[in-house]
């Protein structure tokens, strides 16, 4: 059993952390090649996560952890098709979507390769015949405004990758996400847009999701009244799985595209998920994305993990939440088009490991998921970072930096790359009372200035950070980049023990909003709640009355 009755390589690690005070400066300072021998290079991405709190004895302690798990079985178990999801009796098989060998993958005994193909092609069809102007509006006119109706990961994942591959995007194409059930999502993007040229992207697929069938039933109202009932049809397609529902709504079912239960929503960017991405930037460099994963989904499962990089981040990330009690964790992509990366992580790991019931059934008695934030660099430089540097919490974060920027205007990239090293060395480094006075005293102030100040000016260092680099933000690099952190957090999931697929959390305020709806519309008699719930009910309907 895993938790109460802790393993061996668990135990072990206890008595490393309790072993070693890591101090990454003297560490640095004895060992001239330690940024070599804890880098690793795949293509154009280089990773250094030689700024942590680790020697070579905790890391041959969290790769015999790794093994303990079973990582490696478990990494062919999801390859293969074997039902992982197992509260959903699910295969996991986003890894399938980006399958550019095409080799054989089988779910009950089919290959599901052979409609992952169909589907693409036809994503790839539709997204050329809207980019080309072929498949036009109802008045004929081109598509150029394409709206996502969706939400969670039908929303998030599109939205993120978009924005992170505004560069390639069509001249004439403008994209818009709408996922928040606020009528203001609504608003702001039925204001800016034209009905004529105007495509709706409604992803659901149940085609009951109340948010997002909400949203889509106003921006088709908004499309009858401009252009009539006929219009729906040229105007709206659907990513779902029901097909009665679908046609209900008047979309035409050759405009479906189809998904699975074997791909979760925050895993779905890759699949019609995607369509959005795909008719923005063109249907070559959407497959490009895919061919990015797809070599992250490579070296995942054969390189060796000493040298596997979502391995090794997760298991740094293991040794700070799990014994060093921290749990926190923040990314920071130092450029503009990569902002929403962190608003997507926080999903990909707060929604998949955010779990407290272990495969066995049992309550775990370890953490699992931290909570994960971040920005844009240099940005949040002036809001969080100086939690960062003097907090009273230690923050491991990942720095994210392309070496090639898609605007070399002046010295802004330069001015760029210097600001992200200097921000992990200084995490790093920190500075000391004794450099706090040399450079006070530099600089001509008092004895009694530098009494009064030394401490606020000094800092403690030793604080952990990984340097996440790539050539420049493409559509390849992108596709790295997020089947990286996708494989970092199934890794995290198998050492917890725990099942990164299912997300039963996020149904139960869904499910007791419905109960509460009727009584805010009046048309139901007001059901038993808490005295809080119940008075809050009574105050927002007078308000509204």
């Amino acid at each position: 059993m895993f938790g109460r009755t802790k393993t061996k390589a668990w135990r072990n690690l206890e008595s490393l952390q309790h072993k070693y005070n890591i101090n990454m400066r003297e560490l640095f300072a004895k060992d001239d090649k330690r940024a070599e021998r804890y880098t690793i290079q795949l293509e154009n991405m280089l990773v250094d996560y030689s700024k942590n709190l680790i020697n070579d004895q905790i890391l041959d302690g969290l790769l015999a952890l790794a093994k303990e798990r079973g990582l490696a079985d478990k990494i062919k178990e999801m390859y293969s098709g074997a039902k992982i999801n197992q509260t959903e009796n699910r295969a996991v098989l986003h890894i399938a979507l980006r399958n550019k060998e095409n080799k054989p993958i089988y779910v009950d005994g089919h290959d599901v390769m052979p409609k992952i193909a169909t589907t693409l092609e036809k994503i790839k069809d539709f997204s050329e015949a809207v980019r080309l102007g072929t498949f036009t509006g109802y008045t004929g006119k081109k598509l150029t405004n394409i709206v996502n109706i969706g939400i969670g990961g039908s929303d998030l994942g599109p939205f993120m990758a978009t924005q992170a591959l505004k560069p390639y995007w069509a001249k004439d194409i403008n994209c818009y996400f709408i996922s928040n059930i606020d009528g203001t999502s609504c608003a702001e993007v039925l204001n800016h847009i034209d009905p004529e040229t105007t495509l709706f992207i409604v992803a659901s697929k149940t085609f009951t999701t109340i948010e997002t069938l909400t949203n889509a039933h106003t921006c088709r109202k908004w499309l009858v009244d401009a252009l009539g009932e006929h219009a729906v049809a040229k105007h709206f397609v659907a990513l779902s799985t029901n097909k009665a529902e679908v046609e209900k709504f008047g979309i035409n079912p050759d405009n479906m595209f189809e998904f699975w239960d074997f791909v979760g929503g925050r895993y779905s960017m890759w699949s019609a998920i995607g369509l959005i991405i795909a008719i923005a930037v063109g249907y070559k460099n959407f497959e490009r994305m895919l061919e990015g994963a797809y070599a992250m989904d490579k070296h995942f499962y054969e390189a060796d993990f000493a040298h596997n990089i979502p391995v090794i981040l997760a298991l740094i990330g293991i040794w700070y939440i799990n014994f060093h009690d921290v749990h926190r964790y923040a990314v920071v992509p130092y450029d503009q088009y990569l902002q929403y990366l962190p608003s997507y992580l926080q999903q990909l790991d707060m929604e998949s490991n955010g779990k407290s019931i272990s495969l066995d059934n049992k309550y775990v008695d370890y953490s699992t998921a931290p909570v994960v934030f971040g920005g844009a660099g240099t940005n949040v430089q002036h809001s969080f970072f100086q939690l960062l540097h003097q907090g009273t919490d230690i923050v491991p974060v990942d720095f994210i930096i392309p070496a090639i920027s898609h605007n070399e205007i002046g010295a802004h990239q330069e001015i760029l790359i210097a600001n992200v090293l200097a921000q992990a060395e200084a995490l790093m480094n920190g500075k000391t009372e004794e450099e706090a006075v040399a450079e006070m005293e530099k600089c001509g102030n008092s004895k009694a200035e530098i009494a009064r100040m030394k401490k606020n000016k000094s800092f403690t260092g030793n604080r952990p950070s990984n340097m996440i680099i790539v050539r420049k933000l493409d559509p390849y690099s992108l596709g790295m980049l997020v089947a990286m952190y996708e494989h970092r957090t199934f890794v995290q999931g198998v050492i917890w023990n725990i099942n990164s697929f299912d997300q039963f959390g996020v149904e139960l305020g869904k499910k007791l909003a419905l109960n509460i709806l009727p009584e805010l519309q009046g048309t139901a008699v007001q059901v038993e709640h808490d005295s809080s719930t119940a008075s809050l009910i009574r105050y927002i309907k007078g308000i509204r009355k």
